[in-house]
């Protein structure tokens, strides 16, 4: 982790200089961690059976307070439901202990779950009956702090000219009581100081602060992660896409590493590195993002995720019906040269077998007159030709098939069409567009697998859709899971279908007559269906 402080800065520098290299290597970095993450989460579970199997009847309430709490601890950025079961058991200790101090501590932990997972009504509720007055320097200042971070966190979620900035005032206030508690050399000081001028607009002061703290020894990831996030979103705003990205990566990096499932880093990373062109990642890295956010059941999480998602699945779509016209128009350039090559030695083959026949009576006819003679000289010279034509025609297209296999291995080498040189001696495009469209429906059912069900409940039972065995969609499927995805115009449905226009309205038309709904709030009611 030292390491990784200390080298944050250069690594900036050296990715400024020298580019793309180093960036590959920090989001490679990320990979792995993404394939390590069981890992850690294994190590975390493993520390929470432990405190699990730590309670039994015979502890004290003050020995089952603390291992609630620490229960708590290991779980409020891990998974919700846990956080808020041990945030609760907590409280109910408390009381039962009758100590005023832990009855507030619990229910800032029970606050802290709420506005966690984003349910800020609720949030409010517990919070703003809690009198903090009474309780020691150390659980006033969290509980500043927090309810400074509930307004903040809701002045983002509505995002809203007026309210945004009233609800960022607001979080200011309590954070300047927070910063007059804390000790002003610990981190909870520096951060809260920077979050506080960066949510005032005062965006050099609020720099200024978090590139100080992340050039700190020893930060445990969780925070690395917390200022490296908050010191991309600054980026973001000045316009500072690159560094924002490899803060955003090294942020994604530490989140996994401390099994933080209550993260906005990799989201953020998805979204900037869609804006700069690059879908694979960005797709791989929103798809991680909605998973996070539903393993630790952070609403406000899921529902940004999922206003990215369809636009970032709507460009892969995109890219691979790019890709497939060009396969397509290379496969026919193939298919029309073996033809030709069919051709040819059809040709070839029944020329050779005339000049044969030619060959086997000139043998015969030693004796024959100058006419003959003049016959076979011509059926040489005709033998010659055609060789000679043979070879150079076939030496030319053999040139040309070359070049055209090197383009293709060239253009497609980094899209893995591995078979390329067997799907160019064995085009089969019913098989292509088949395989094109079986994709679609796994990327589209993953991102709508109650589509199916929720469509047909637009029907009566004799008029639902039943797909035969092995199908996962169908083409009236299709058509409005193209317009569920934000595809409406029929110009565009036919030619991702390979349908005409005519044919497009036609099933539409046909499928909104046998539906319960009006014809004209169809649509509406396909939109409504509801994602993972």
């Amino acid at each position: 982790m030292k390491r990784f402080t200390t080298g944050l800065l250069l690594v900036l520098f050296l990715n400024n200089v020298l580019g793309s290299p180093v960036r590959d290597s920090l989001l490679a970095a990320l990979d792995k961690a993404i394939a390590a993450s069981p890992a850690y989460d294994q190590q975390k579970l493993k520390t929470i059976t432990g405190l699990e199997n730590a309670l039994h009847d015979g502890i004290t309430l003050g020995e089952r307070y603390d291992i609630y709490l620490q229960l708590f601890n290991e779980y409020k950025s891990f998974t919700y439901d846990s956080a808020y079961a041990y945030a609760r058991k907590l409280t109910t200790v408390a009381y039962a202990m009758k100590d005023p101090a832990r009855i507030t501590y619990a229910r800032i932990k029970l606050g802290f779950t709420l506005v966690s997972s984003g349910l800020f009504k609720e949030t409010f509720d517990s919070l703003h009956t809690l009198d903090a007055r009474g309780a020691p320097d150390s659980i006033r200042a969290e509980f500043y702090s927090l309810m400074g971070r509930y307004y903040y966190d809701l002045g983002d979620f509505d995002n809203d000219s007026y309210y945004t900035g009233a609800y960022n005032q607001m979080g200011s206030l309590y954070m300047d009581s927070a910063l007059q508690l804390y000790q002003t050399n610990s981190f909870d000081f520096s951060y809260f100081r920077g979050l506080q001028a960066l949510k005032g607009g005062r965006i050099d002061e609020a720099s200024a602060s978090f590139k100080r703290i992340i050039g700190r020894q020893g930060l445990a990831p969780h925070q690395v992660a917390l200022v490296a996030s908050t010191l991309a979103d600054i980026y973001i705003r000045k316009g500072e896409t690159d560094s924002a990205i490899d803060l955003l990566i090294r942020a994604a990096i530490a989140d996994i590493q401390s099994s933080t499932k209550e993260t906005s880093a990799i989201l953020n990373l998805a979204e900037q590195l869609f804006k700069k062109g690059d879908v694979r990642n960005a797709s791989i890295y929103i798809e991680r993002a909605m998973k996070e956010a539903v393993f630790y059941g952070a609403r406000q999480r899921k529902i940004q995720a999922g206003a990215i998602l369809p636009i970032i699945e709507d460009e892969k779509i995109a890219a691979v019906e790019g890709q497939r016209k060009v396969l397509i128009e290379y496969a026919s350039v193939v298919t029309f040269l073996l033809l030709v090559v069919v051709a040819l030695a059809i040709i070839i083959f029944l020329q050779v077998r005339k000049l044969r026949v030619a060959q086997r009576a000139l043998s015969e006819a030693h004796a024959r007159t100058q006419e003959i003679n003049h016959q076979l000289l011509e059926a040489n010279k005709i033998k010659e030709e055609y060789i000679g034509y043979f070879f150079n025609v076939n030496s030319d297209y053999f040139t040309k098939v070359e070049k055209f296999k090197k383009a293709i291995e060239q253009k497609l080498s980094d899209r893995k069409f591995e078979d390329i040189r067997f799907l160019a001696g064995n085009i089969n495009l019913k098989k292509e567009k088949e395989d094109l469209l079986q994709h679609f429906d796994k990327v589209f059912l993953k991102l709508f697998p109650h589509f199916v069900e929720d469509f047909n409940a637009l029907f009566k039972p004799e008029d639902r859709i039943h797909l035969k065995e092995g199908e996962l969609l169908n083409t009236d499927l299709r058509i409005f899971a193209l317009i569920r995805m934000g595809i409406s115009d029929n110009e565009k449905i036919a030619k991702i279908l390979e349908y005409s226009v005519n044919t497009i309205y036609t099933y539409k038309t046909r499928i909104r007559n046998r539906s319960l709904v009006p014809n004209e709030t169809f649509e509406e009611k396909v939109m409504q269906i509801k994602a993972l």
